[in-house]
Formats: structure tokens, C-alpha cells, sequence
């Protein structure tokens, strides 16, 4: 099916732009007006609303206000719109001269309708760092600007008149708190473009509805997977996926790796020499991905749209490194792995021999007399000899070569045909070789080769970071042509039109830029107004949050690349929309698309539903974000017990990190608060400041409830203890994809409200996402008694504390009876405890004490052994071998050694 009539299709089922004034930002009554903030009434209250809300990004700087009342859709009311806004921080001084300034925190975005004029040009340029927003020397044509927006305006005034009914434009700057944010450009006409473009059928998106015609690529799946983030099993076969599948889906819960595994993939894919495009659907997810990659070495993400880290990122093009000092960054790296394989061979190497010594324990060994050679023979030697033996027939010097192989078998094994009791015998023999070698060596002896392990780790990652850095910035990369492109580049971002910004790179070198810059980081609706729209430009396309992006603003990224990787959680907060089931019927009848209504259901059927029916789905299960307690419930009621905290160790396994503070209140106000629950949260908070705590959150999924708090918090708290203790307000819809040290969430439901306020609360994404934002306690503070339901099963669970994890019981004679001489000498000792994925044979000690004990290689084998061993170490575990080769099967005397390792912890 031709993907071109499916963009048509999704074109005509996107909302159409009713009136100009559509999409355009207002200031709200919390605005600070005029040129310096320094003196101006409520310049702290927008800082301490823009620390409340940090990860949201709500304030704004506008320019060129129209204020005054205007005729607005044929209605006349007063209204304040810039013409000119772009994202801020307020950087304010706590000390003398109290000084604020306005820090720019992404892109410059104007009036629809001056988008791509030289009015645009012009109000871009008031706010260059130089002038900042100062007035002008000739308003005249911002007078001008302002009636091409469509506004009748009667003087440039050069003072905030905001509650003046004369219809003005202000020539100074105005800081104030935006709402929510609206969908960048029309979308609509945005995908009618689409559909007439060439090389759609060889795209992302045609893969994804099911239309794609995609060769098969390399490596195959199998690959091994060296990168230079930390992967478990799962994420690593995220990684393989992606490598090969038109459409990978990576789900997870929440704290399950799904950012950390998306930023492996995009290196992995630059490494492959590949572009990749990673689109979110929130600013603070593409800065989050943009600092885990800050935080690693390798290459310099391309940032665009209203990022913070965008600025910097275009304007630092960087030098281009000559080919010796990439060759030297291609060497080290491959002189780190080199060294990291050989360390792994090693341990490897002895685990082998501890899981032969323990064969040969029960090995029939007696065996042996029937080839006597064997005891002593190279069994390398002898199976080589054994393999030459066998044929018939041939050329007389392979006739030759066998009856010499039959006389070499028979001088070192005692017998002149290979056999299958020859090879049994032969495993054997190794088996009591290796029993012998640990023997005379005193065990395994791993701990300095386990520290040599994580030495390795650590450089190999930055050596391969490193290169793959330096890859990125070769001299034949950054070429004139490449030099070309992101000169344009960077004039566009300084002219700061959108529109202009586009144009620009439309007509680059794509293949060049990319080439030079592979990686790109912004927000899906940002993408389609800032990256050139060329289909399959990019080779991978990596989109976030896609249960909360939708079919309309996914389908222009996805046509930009080859490959898409969408991640997501369906169990957490879905896209809002309200399309009509008739509009839809009747486009698909228009366009003969009636078999994909259930795909192209836009009101209904998310990307990330949508990806999940074109790919392979690989599920993150292993837990890295809280406390096993404070995931415990979602883990069961959400996720089927899939999930596994690798947080878990006896320190915090009893840890009662749920407190349900209740208070009484018959039902909300007339304003949808319970003032009851405001004034206990706010006690909760102020005594966690006087704790010293930070990272405080506190939440509600009712916005009235949250304004309240929000509130309360800044009448209770000043701007330096907010900014302090990080403490952070609001909905639990804006919280999705953040997380606090500490939550308070005030429910926001009383016995006496309606049902429908009821249900809202027990909406089972609404209410995962709010009990899954703290890493270390989560307050509930609720006036509900008896709720029921999803709510009442929530309040039950965390009345209850978390048992103790007995484990599965000791397996093995060794495990046993070590388990039973620590047992003996008073020493707390726990079998088979559970830690993520994996399980350690035996935990020893008590809280921050104890420590983890290996006493027999992994049943998986040796590379098992070793991912548990790095896994585990990497989540803080101080791990103790006590391998019974090492203590010639004396479980006393391992005990002493693990009981001395006990006294050194305690």
C-alpha cells in the first residue's frame, strides 16, 4: 500500500487551524513587565514558579506585546500577546544587588503570521544577547509588525499598560509563566507535503503501517554488543534489534532503563557509521537524553528546538581532527579491548576450571584405566590427534597422515581409534587436569582478576567513546561541503526563524551534514519545523514517550528515516484526543483505507501502539530507580511481577518507604481543593526541609489541587530554600519522566466527592505514573477512608511492611553446608537472594554490612558468571568468592574466611 495515501489520510484527519489568532501564546496575570527584572514587582515569585517546575520549562520572555482590547473571532476582548517568545530561566542573585537576569533556554518561536517576514528577522534581533530586549531607537515598525499580525494597534508605548483597554504594542520585554504548550506549525499541511515527496516506501513510516520495502542489513542479530554504557542482557538485545528490525519497540516500567537503553542505541548506530535522529515528545526527555549522553563518552549531540543544551550545542561546531589523532583514538580503543578480552579469557579460563573440578568429583574416573596416556597427555594434543584418525580412503599421503595420527593416538592415550569412549574419557581427563591445577594453585584466586575486570570496563568504555568521538569529528567528515552545510546551519539559528531556519535546510547537503553530525536530539514537533523534509535522510530514527505521542505528529519523523526504534510504556499517561469516529470512517472511505481503521484510529491508537504490531517488543524488567518497596505494588498490579529491582539488598529490602498520612475532609470545595490534604502535605514538606532532605516533589492529579499546593509551598518557602532542597510542584501529568528523592502526593479525593473525581483518581495509568516518581519515600496523604479498588488495594499494600526475601533455599552439598558452619558461628545468612535477574548464592550479614557470597560458577556457565559479577558490582554489591577448590571442600574454613570478610564490613 502506498504510504503517500496514508499520509493523506492522516492529513485530513488532523484539526484544522480555525482562526489566526489559533496556537498564539498569551501572558497570563503572572507576568513581570518591563526591560530590568531587577526591581520589578514578582520577579522572584516567576523564579521560584520556574524552580517549582523546573523539568516543564514554563516561563517565557516575550517582546512586542500587543496589548489592549482587540477584536478577537468577531468577539472584542482584552488580551496581552507577544509577538516574539522564547523559553527562559531567571538566574537570580539571593544576595546584594539582587540582581535578575533572563537566561535564554531554547529557540525563538513568533506570531503565526510573522513567521518567515523581515518582521520576524527583526524581532529576532532585539533579543541577540547585544541587545537583549531593549528598547528601540525607531518603533516605527513594530507598529507595522503589529498590524501584519493582524492586530489594530494605535502607538508603541515603552510602559507596561497591561490593564488598559488602548489598544498598544510594548516595546520591552515581559517575562511570565506560559501554558501548556501548543503543536508547533500546521500540521496538517505539514503531512499533505509529505505524501507528494519521493522515497516514502523505503521509510520508517512505511515500515510501521506495514507498507515498507527494506533490505535486510548487518550484522545479524547475534552480534556481540560492546558500548560504552553498562547493558544487562535486555538491553543489549534492545541493541541487536535495533541493528537489523525496520521497527524495534522497547517498553519498560517505570526506572526500567528505557533512556539509558535508547542512548546505547543511538551509539551503537554511530559507531555502525549511521545518523540517528532521536525525537521525544517533551523538552525535558530530550534534555535528559542529551545529558545521559553528556555523561558518556562519544559523540556531540546535534541539539535542536527548545532545548537548553541547543544553543551551545549549533555554535560550537568544533574542529575537525586530523587522521593521525583519530587513528590514535582508533588504537587505544582497540588496545582497551583488546586488554578487556583478554582479562575476560582469564576469568573465563578459571571458572572453566572450577566447574571441571567440581565434574570431576563425580566423575567416574576409573574410566581412565582404559587409556592410561590420558592422566598425563596434552588433551589439546590428543583430541587434535584423535580428529586426524578419522576417514577412509583418499590420496595416499592423507592415507599416510592418518596411520601417523593412529600411532600419535596410541603413544599418548593408549589406544589407536577414536571412539565415543575415548572422547568421554578425553572430558574427563580435562576435567581431573583442571581439579589438579586448582589444587596446587590454592583455588580460582579471582579477586585480583575481578579488579582487573572493572579497570578494564572503565577504560575500554572511555577509549570507546572516545573514538567513536573522534570518528565524528574526522578531517574527511567535516569537509568543506560538511563545513558549508553547518555554516548555513548556525546563520539560520542566529536569524532565529523557524520558518527561515527551514528554508536554509532544505537546501543543504543532508548526506554531508549528517555525515558530519550523525546525532540529533529535539522533540518530534520541533523536528518537523527545523530538520530539512527529505525522506529516509536519516538512517535511524529513536522516538521516546510514544504512548504519549500521536499517530499525526509521529508520522513526519518516522518518514525521515530508515529504521525506528519507539519506545514506551503503555501502562503509564496515553496522548489526549478527541477525534470524531465519523471524520475517521469517512476519510478512510475517501482514501480506500477501510482495512487500517484499526491503525489508523489517531483518536485512539498511539505510536506506540501502533509500532507494537511492526516490530519485535523487548521488554525492560530489571529495576534501577527505588527502593524495592516503593515499586513493589506497580511491579504486581501492573506489570505481572515481570519486574525485578535490582535495588534490592537487605539495607533497604524491610524498608517501609510508604507513609499514608489521612486527614479528614468531607469532600473538595467549590473550587476542587481539599484544604485538609494542602495543610498536612505542606507540614509534611516544611519538616523534610528542616530534615535537610532534597529533591522534595509534591503532586496531585487534580490541577486545582496542585495550584493549591503550589500555592501553599511558595507562601511557605523562599526562593533560596526551593532552589536548595530542589523541591518541585505539580500535576502527575507533569511529572511523567521526572522523579524526586522523596514525593509527596496529595490524592485530591474526599468520601463525599462525585464518582467521576473518584475514578479519575484510580485511573490505573494516572495513578502508576504518581506512585512511581520517588526513588527513596512516597508520602500519601489522602482523605479518603475507605476507597476501594485500585486505590484501596494502593493504601492496604502500603499499610503493610515489606517482609523479609527468604530466598529460594541453599542448592548444592557445598552451598549447604557453608550456608549451615555460618549458620552455626551466629552469622545471619540468607540463600538464593534475589537481586534483579540474577541471584546470589549466599547474602551474609545485616543492613549496610552485608555482602554478597559466590560459592560455585553461574549454572549458565562462565559468561553468565561474569555478567553477574559486573551487574552486581555495579548496583553496590561487595561480592566474596568462597569456591570450594580454594578451601580443598572444608566448609569450616570458608566460613572463617566469610565471617572474617563479615567483621571487616561490620
Amino acid at each position: 500500500m502506498d504510504p503517500a495515501r496514508i499520509l493523506t489520510a492522516l492529513a485530513d484527519l488532523a484539526p484544522v487551524n480555525k482562526t489566526a489568532a489559533t496556537g498564539v501564546e498569551e501572558v497570563g496575570q503572572n507576568a513581570a513587565w518591563g526591560g530590568s527584572l531587577t526591581t520589578v514587582p514578582g520577579a522572584a515569585d516567576l523564579a521560584a514558579h520556574d524552580e517549582l517546575h523546573r523539568d516543564e520549562r514554563l516561563l517565557r520572555q516575550g517582546w512586542g506585546v500587543v496589548t489592549g482590547t482587540h477584536v478577537v473571532d468577531g468577539r472584542r476582548r482584552r488580551i496581552a500577546v507577544p509577538l516574539v517568545t522564547r523559553p527562559v530561566r531567571l538566574d537570580v542573585a539571593l544576595t546584594e544587588p539582587f540582581d535578575h537576569k533572563i537566561v535564554p533556554a531554547g529557540d525563538l518561536a513568533f506570531h503565526p503570521a510573522l513567521a518567515g517576514t523581515e518582521h520576524a528577522a527583526r524581532l529576532a534581533a532585539v533579543l541577540a544577547p547585544e541587545r537583549a530586549g531593549g528598547d528601540l531607537d525607531d518603533p516605527a515598525w513594530l507598529l507595522a509588525a503589529a498590524t501584519a499580525a493582524g492586530y489594530a494597534v494605535a502607538a508603541v508605548v515603552h510602559r507596561a499598560e497591561p490593564e488598559s483597554p488602548r489598544p498598544v504594542v510594548l516595546a520591552r520585554s515581559v517575562v511570565y509563566v506560559a501554558g501548556p504548550r501548543t503543536e508547533s506549525g500546521p500540521i496538517g499541511q505539514s503531512l499533505h507535503d509529505w505524501a507528494g515527496r519521493p522515497g516514502l516506501a523505503g521509510t520508517a513510516l512505511a515500515a510501521v503501517y506495514g507498507t515498507a520495502d527494506l533490505p535486510d542489513a548487518a550484522p545479524g542479530p547475534d552480534a556481540a554488543v560492546r558500548s560504552p554504557l553498562p547493558l544487562n542482557r535486555e538491553q543489549a538485545a534492545a541493541v541487536r534489534s535495533a541493528r537489523t528490525a525496520p521497527v524495534t519497540v522497547v517498553a519498560g516500567a517505570p526506572g526500567c532503563g528505557k533512556s539509558h537503553t535508547l542512548a546505547a542505541i543511538a551509539l551503537d548506530a554511530v559507531a555502525a557509521g549511521r545518523s540517528v535522529l532521536i525525537a521525544t515528545q517533551s523538552v525535558h526527555a530530550a534534555d535528559v537524553l542529551a545529558g545521559l549522553l553528556a555523561r558518556h563518552p562519544g559523540p556531540e549531540p546535534m541539539m535542536f528546538g527548545d532545548t537548553e543544551r541547543g544553543g551551545t550545542a549549533l555554535a560550537d561546531l568544533g574542529e575537525a581532527l586530523p587522521p593521525k589523532a583519530v587513528e590514535a583514538a582508533r588504537r587505544a580503543a582497540a588496545d582497551a579491548l583488546g586488554l578487556l578480552e583478554r582479562v575476560e579469557h582469564a576469568v573465563e579460563t578459571r571458572l572453566d576450571m572450577e566447574e571441571r573440578r567440581r565434574r570431576a568429583l563425580d566423575a567416574p574416573v576409573f574410566l581412565l584405566d582404559d587409556f592410561p596416556g590420558l592422566r598425563d597427555a596434552d588433551p589439546d594434543a590428543v583430541a587434535a590427534a584423535a580428529e586426524r584418525t578419522r576417514g577412509d580412503g583418499g590420496w595416499p599421503w592423507t592415507r599416510w597422515r592418518r596411520r601417523r595420527a593412529r600411532r600419535d593416538l596410541q603413544r599418548l592415550a593408549g589406544t589407536a581409534a577414536d571412539s565415543d569412549a575415548l572422547q568421554r574419557c578425553l572430558g574427563i581427563a580435562r576435567d581431573v587436569q583442571a581439579m589438579t591445577r586448582l589444587a596446587a594453585e590454592g583455588g580460582p584466586r579471582l579477586e585480583p582478576l575481578w579488579r582487573n575486570l572493572a579497570q578494564a570496563d572503565d577504560e575500554a568504555a572511555r577509549t570507546a567513546g572516545a573514538a567513536l568521538r573522534a570518528e565524528t569529528a574526522a578531517a574527511d567528515r567535516r569537509d568543506r561541503k560538511a563545513a558549508r552545510a553547518l555554516g548555513e546551519l548556525n546563520a539560520a539559528r542566529l536569524r532565529g526563524d523557524r520558518a527561515q531556519r527551514r528554508a536554509v535546510l532544505d537546501h543543504v547537503d543532508a548526506a554531508s551534514l549528517l555525515r558530519a553530525r550523525p546525532l540529533w536530539i529535539g522533540t518530534a514537533a520541533d523536528a518537523e519545523t527545523v530538520l530539512p523534509a527529505r525522506a529516509g535522510a536519516f538512517d535511524l530514527v529513536i522516538i521516546d514517550e510514544a504512548s504519549h505521542v500521536n499517530q499525526l505528529r509521529a508520522a513526519p519523523v518516522l518518514a525521515r528515516a530508515k529504521r525506528a526504534v519507539v519506545a514506551g510504556d503503555p501502562r503509564q499517561l496515553k496522548f489526549v484526543s478527541f477525534a470524531s469516529d465519523a471524520r475517521l470512517r469517512g476519510v478512510l472511505e475517501r482514501q480506500g483505507l477501510q482495512g487500517l481503521e484499526a491503525r489508523l484510529d489517531t483518536g485512539r491508537v498511539s505510536l506506540y501502539d501502533l509500532a507494537c504490531g511492526a516490530g519485535p517488543v523487548v521488554e525492560l524488567t530489571e529495576h534501577h530507580r527505588s527502593v524495592p518497596h516503593l515499586i513493589g505494588f506497580s511491579a504486581a498490579r501492573f506489570y505481572g511481577g515481570r519486574v525485578r529491582p535490582i535495588t534490592a539488598h537487605p539495607r533497604v529490602q524491610q524498608t517501609d518507604a510508604i507513609t499514608v498520612h489521612r486527614v479528614a475532609a468531607a469532600a473538595a470545595d467549590e473550587d476542587g481543593v481539599i484544604g485538609a490534604e494542602v495543610d498536612r502535605a505542606l507540614d509534611l514538606l516544611e519538616g523534610l526541609v528542616a530534615a535537610g532532605d532534597r529533591g522534595l516533589a509534591v503532586l496531585s492529579p487534580f490541577r486545582a489541587q496542585a495550584e493549591a499546593l503550589e500555592a501553599a509551598v511558595m507562601k511557605r518557602f523562599d526562593l533560596e530554600a526551593i532552589r536548595a532542597h530542589r523541591i518541585r510542584t505539580g500535576t502527575v501529568h507533569a511529572f511523567q519522566g521526572s522523579e524526586s528523592e522523596t514525593v509527596v502526593a496529595s490524592l485530591g479525593a474526599a468520601p463525599g466527592d462525585p464518582a467521576g473525581r473518584k475514578r479519575f483518581l484510580a485511573g490505573a495509568n494516572l495513578f502508576n505514573v504518581m506512585v512511581t516518581r520517588a526513588r527513596e519515600h512516597l508520602h500519601v496523604v489522602t482523605a479518603l477512608d475507605d476507597p476501594g479498588g485500585l486505590v484501596g488495594e494502593f493504601l492496604d499494600y502500603a499499610d503493610r511492611a515489606p517482609a523479609a526475601v527468604p530466598g529460594d533455599g541453599a542448592e548444592g552439598r557445598w552451598r549447604t553446608e557453608l550456608a549451615a558452619a555460618l549458620s552455626g558461628a551466629d552469622a545471619a545468612v540468607r540463600h538464593g537472594y534475589p537481586v534483579g535477574h540474577w541471584k546470589i548464592d549466599l547474602v551474609v550479614g545485616e543492613g549496610d554490612a552485608a555482602f554478597g557470597v559466590l560459592c560455585d560458577v553461574h549454572p549458565d556457565g562462565p559468561r553468565a558468571h561474569l555478567d553477574r559479577q559486573r551487574a552486581l558490582r555495579r548496583a553496590g554489591w561487595r561480592l566474596v568468592d568462597a569456591f570450594p577448590s580454594a578451601y580443598t571442600d572444608d566448609a569450616a574454613r570458608a566460613a572463617v574466611a566469610v565471617l572474617a570478610e563479615l567483621r571487616v564490613r561490620g
